[in-house]
């Protein structure tokens, strides 16, 4: 008999909490501004790389203040190996002008602030919430996506959709937990190409 959905989530949490039982948060960062500014890095690029310019970075401006004393184009020119760098570096200028004269130069805490500062998306937003703020989000990016429509959680039609289902199978106080642990695991066992399904963990025994 086929698996529902729930027994599936059971089964997999199983697994995520036996390899990862306490995952760390894969971007390099200090405090929430730094989380944020790391989170907006990584949109269509590798957390590896981010981590490999924000050292960088963060030397030179890890606070709203310090980021604003720099040009766009000194920004600019420090993640242009992350990608999307003119637009990346407007909007973490923008941002932290925004915090600085908006927010008392503290990153705001909750999803509707967050989500109206330049260049943060609901996904960024999730991120913060979840790992700066410990406040139960559930962050989808491309790898959570693509297991939740392979382990037949979710349709996969969209993000969203892919959120809100994952939501409903998982309880929320592991949010915080599973989104990373997913992740590790989809990097490590369960990636998008020549995936082998007999020897990926999960999706072995689904």
């Amino acid at each position: 008999m086929a698996l529902t959905k729930k027994e599936k989530a059971k089964k997999i949490q199983g697994v995520l909490d036996f390899l990862y039982p306490s995952p760390k948060i894969p971007l390099q960062h200090q405090n929430p501004y730094t989380l944020l500014i790391a989170v907006l890095l990584s949109a269509q690029c590798t957390d590896a790389r981010v981590n490999t310019v924000t050292p960088k970075l963060f030397e030179k401006a890890n606070t709203p203040g310090k980021m604003v004393a720099l040009t766009i184009e000194e920004i600019e020119e420090i993640i242009r190996p992350c990608g999307l760098a003119q637009r990346k570096a407007h909007a973490i200028w923008t941002l932290s002008k925004i915090i600085l004269e908006s927010h008392q130069g503290e990153v705001p805490s909750s999803f509707e602030a967050l989500e109206a500062l330049p260049g943060v998306g609901h996904k960024t937003a999730s991120v913060v919430m979840s790992q700066a703020f410990k406040q139960p989000a559930f962050p989808v990016d491309t790898h959570i996506h693509r297991c939740a429509e392979r382990w037949g959680l979710s349709s996969g039609k969209n993000v969203v959709q892919t959120e809100r289902d994952l939501k409903k199978l998982f309880s929320k106080s592991d949010w915080n937990r599973i989104h990373l642990q997913i992740i590790y695991f989809a990097r490590e066992y369960c990636q998008a190409r020549r995936h082998d399904a007999a020897a990926c963990p999960i999706c072995s025994i689904l």
